[in-house]
C-alpha cells in the first residue's frame, strides 16, 4: 500500500494580506506542517483556489512544491467541473513535482455516474501522478456513488477518494466493495476513528491547520493499535472540529489561525469575515481545548 498521504494530510489554507497571498506566511505554514503532518494538499477547497487566477494558482502551487523539497509528499489540487482544464491543472501540476493529485467532483454543470467516470479516466490518462478522487456533495451538488467509486478503482493511477459526504453507510459500502489496497481517506475532521474503524486510511484535515500534531497523532495511534488513546482523541477534538465548521470553510478556520496568530483571517469574496456570533462560539471552542485567548480579552 502507497499511502499518499501519510495518514493525515493538511488541507492547507491560504494566506491573504490586503487581498494578496502572504507568501512569507505560507511559507511558514509550510515548515509548520512539514514538521507536523505526513503531507500537504494545496490548492484545495481549504486554500480557496477557486478564487485565484490561473496564475496564482501555479505560483502557490510551485512555491509550496519547492519549499517542501521532497520532505513530505505534496498532493495538488487539480479539480475542474471542466475535463479538459482539470486535464490542463493535472499536467501543470505533474511538471511542477507534485506528488499526487487531488480531484474533486465536476461542479455546476455536474454529470452523470457514467460520466464521472469517463471524467476521471481522461484525466488519469494524461498524467503518471496518483489521483485521490474527492467527494464532496455538500460543495459539488453531486454524489460519487459507491459503484462508480469501484469502477474509478480499477483506473491504474487512481489510488484512492476523500470521501466528504458524511454518510457513514456509503463509506462502509466503498471499503466493502473495493479493493484492499483503494485508499479511503475521511474528508470529515469528526469522523476519523469511526472511518479507520472500518478500514480507512486516515484524513485530508482542515483542523489539521491548527492542531497538525494533535491529528496526525490521532491517526497514528490507531494504526498502531491505541485505539483507546485515539477514540478519546477524537472526541476530545470534536467541539473544535464542528466549531471549524460553523460557517463555510475556511472562514472558521482562518479565524482560528488568527486568534493563535498563525496567519491573518483574510477570506477573498464571495467569503466574509465570521459573524461575532459564531466568532464567540469558535473561542469557546478553542478556550476549552486550552487554545486561544482568555474569553474576557477577546
Amino acid at each position: 500500500m502507497n499511502d499518499l498521504v501519510r495518514g493525515c494530510g493538511v488541507a492547507l489554507v491560504t494566506p491573504f494580506a490586503d487581498g494578496e497571498i502572504d507568501y512569507e506566511v505560507l511559507g511558514k505554514l509550510v515548515e509548520m506542517h512539514v514538521e507536523n503532518s505526513g503531507s500537504i494538499i494545496v490548492a484545495g477547497t481549504t486554500s480557496e483556489a477557486a478564487t485565484m487566477t490561473d496564475e496564482e494558482y501555479h505560483t502557490v502551487v510551485e512555491f509550496v512544491i519547492d519549499r517542501v523539497n521532497k520532505r513530505i509528499p505534496v498532493i495538488a489540487g487539480a479539480g475542474s467541473n471542466c475535463t479538459q482544464a482539470a486535464v490542463k491543472k493535472a499536467q501543470f501540476c505533474e511538471e511542477a513535482g507534485a506528488d499526487g493529485l487531488l480531484i474533486v467532483t465536476p461542479y455546476y454543470n455536474k454529470t452523470t455516474q457514467r460520466g464521472l467516470v469517463n471524467h476521471y479516466k481522461i484525466i488519469a490518462e494524461s498524467t503518471s501522478l496518483p489521483i485521490i478522487v474527492y467527494n464532496v456533495p455538500a460543495r459539488t451538488g453531486m454524489n460519487i456513488e459507491p459503484k462508480t467509486v469501484l469502477e474509478l478503482s480499477k483506473i491504474k493511477n487512481i489510488v484512492g477518494i476523500k470521501e466528504a459526504s458524511g454518510d457513514i453507510s456509503q463509506i462502509a459500502e466503498i471499503i466493502r466493495i473495493c479493493p484492499d489496497d483503494f485508499l479511503v481517506y475521511s474528508g470529515n475532521d469528526d469522523m476519523v476513528v469511526p472511518l479507520m474503524s472500518l478500514g480507512g486510511h486516515g484524513v485530508i484535515s482542515v483542523s489539521a491547520n491548527i492542531l497538525p500534531a494533535e491529528m496526525k497523532k490521532m491517526v497514528d495511534d490507531y494504526r498502531n493499535g491505541n485505539v483507546n488513546d485515539a477514540k478519546n482523541a477524537q472526541l476530545a477534538l470534536n467541539g473544535i472540529n464542528k466549531a471549524l465548521f460553523i460557517e463555510t470553510n475556511p472562514i472558521p478556520v482562518k479565524e482560528a489561525m488568527s486568534i493563535m496568530n498563525l496567519c491573518s483571517s483574510e477570506v477573498r469574496a464571495p467569503l466574509y469575515q465570521m459573524s461575532e456570533e459564531n466568532r464567540a462560539r469558535l473561542l469557546r471552542e478553542l478556550n476549552l481545548f486550552g487554545i486561544g485567548v482568555p474569553l474576557e480579552t477577546a
